[in-house]
């Protein structure tokens, strides 16, 4: 039987189709015309909006629903979300802390400065006597002749190789000087000379300028003033006949005889390096982190994890990280120069590669131990290890180990610190132990090597043995 029709019209279609779908009523009050905004709101107010109704708001189907399976399913929603909570609340408290404690007592051991007397006469000694008996928390004073040290090239020699933090020393023939003004007052007489600080700022800025500095200038204001009091006194009594003349033609002889000069042998005077010292080092393991759930994804989704043996897995999980922070370390570094970071100040053009290969070094250390941990701690759990690390990390990097209580020398083997002091090395010409920087954090690379097979190995007897258990 041929079953198609013909219609002439929009009409006729119309017609046959209320028909067909109406058959059993036979009634037909209009041909059909498809209305866009009539058949939305019969959709909104028809059947769909009934079953959306039974859908979200059903008895059995909201929150507080009595059914055993919502009751079940809240159950374990509170549980999880509660659960967490809790833990993020001894994160706060427990690693948190570590950040804070790592500034609550500032200085908690003093650094160390040295006094030396290349005077040996009367300025020498109450300058070095009034600094000794002004040691305090923030530097320990200890005094040195100037046989001891050598000349002044070596005495800032051993400042930039962080001998000590500071030094301060009474230049040779200060005090001939002053007696020599004295019996010849000059108006060119420059008290400033006698007495001249060496620090290094890019040591640690945030040392330097909290403590050293403030403390320095703070205790040689005091001992220039003493000096000049116990200076007059002596003055107007010895010399009461020339006092006038001394006072009109070298009036500062009176009013400081003796003064300092602060030479700052490595300044830090990039303010952008900061990014590199401290913010970018967070930016540098979160980068890490990104990798390590990149390539989790990636072997998800790809179903790698089901088709690759043990010892297939674990070397795409160290060779694939590797080339990662290779190329990341790269562009990283990239932002550096884009912003003027000088470079050259040690190793001249040759300093950016080096700064590469710090980095790559660094972001290996902090992400292959994330990688490495992955693999029991899983997506759930590893992003509070990542607060922990980077929380560790950052609270040695701010001020001076040495300042910090003891339980923070633990930062000199933290990849951060290493790779910040290899930094200052680079841009500042800082004391260079690049070798030592370098060291560490291929040891925190080689840690992540050992326990990345051994945490996969776990894992996958753990899954093998729930594969057969479900056969």
């Amino acid at each position: 039987m041929d079953t198609t029709h013909h219609y002439n019209s929009k009409q006729d279609r119309g017609a046959h189709f209320n028909r067909t779908a109406n058959s059993s009523t036979q009634t037909i009050h209009r041909p059909f015309e498809y209305n866009g905004l009539e058949n939305a709101e019969k959709l909104e107010t028809g059947a769909t909006k009934g079953a959306r109704k039974s859908t979200w708001e059903g008895d059995d189907s909201y929150f507080l629903a009595k059914t055993q399976a919502m009751a079940d399913a809240r159950k374990i929603y509170l549980k999880t979300f509660i659960g967490g909570g809790l833990l993020i609340v001894l994160t706060i408290f427990g690693v948190f802390s570590i950040y804070w404690g790592s500034l609550w007592k500032i200085p908690d051991h003093p650094l160390n400065g040295w006094v030396v007397d290349y005077d040996g006469g009367d300025v020498g000694q109450f300058v070095t006597q009034q600094v000794m008996a002004s040691s305090n928390k923030a530097i320990s004073w200890t005094t040195y002749s100037a046989s001891d040290i050598g000349d002044l090239d070596r005495l800032k020699n051993d400042i930039t190789e962080e001998k000590a933090w500071v030094a301060i020393a009474i230049n040779a023939g200060a005090s001939s000087r002053l007696n020599d003004a004295l019996q010849n007052p000059t108006s060119t007489y420059n008290g400033s000379s006698a007495v001249t600080v060496y620090g290094a700022e890019a040591r640690n800025e945030n040392g330097y300028r909290s403590m050293v500095s403030p403390t320095v200038i703070k205790t040689l204001d005091a001992v220039s003033l003493q000096f000049a009091l116990r200076f007059a006194q002596q003055t107007s009594s010895s010399h009461a006949s020339s006092l006038a003349s001394i006072i009109s033609a070298s009036p500062q002889l009176l009013v400081s005889p003796i003064s300092y000069t602060m030479i700052n042998l490595r300044p830090f005077d990039e303010p952008v390096a900061s990014a590199a010292t401290f913010v970018g080092l967070i930016y540098l393991l979160i980068l890490s982190f990104y990798i390590v759930m990149i390539g989790d994804g990636a072997r998800t989704a790809s179903g790698m994890t089901k088709l690759l043996s043990y010892g297939g897995m674990v070397r795409l999980r160290l060779v694939s990280s590797v080339i990662a922070y290779f190329f990341l370390s790269l562009f990283y570094s990239l932002v550096n120069v884009a912003f003027q970071v000088d470079f050259t100040r040690k190793f001249g053009h040759a300093g950016f590669v080096v700064f590469w290969m710090v980095n790559w070094a660094g972001m290996m250390a902090v992400g292959l131990a994330l990688e490495s941990l992955f693999t029991i701690l899983t997506a759930r759990f590893i992003p509070f290890f990542m607060i922990f690390w980077i929380i560790s990390n950052v609270s040695v990097c701010v001020y001076p180990i040495q300042a910090l209580p003891k339980v923070f020398h633990y930062g000199y083997a933290a990849p951060f610190y290493n790779v910040s002091r290899a930094f200052r090395t680079i841009a500042f010409n800082t004391k260079n132990q690049l070798g030592l920087n370098f060291g560490v954090l291929i040891a925190w690379v080689a840690i992540s090597c050992i326990t990345l097979p051994i945490f996969q190995w776990i894992v996958w007897r753990r899954h093998l043995r729930a594969s057969n258990d479900a056969q």
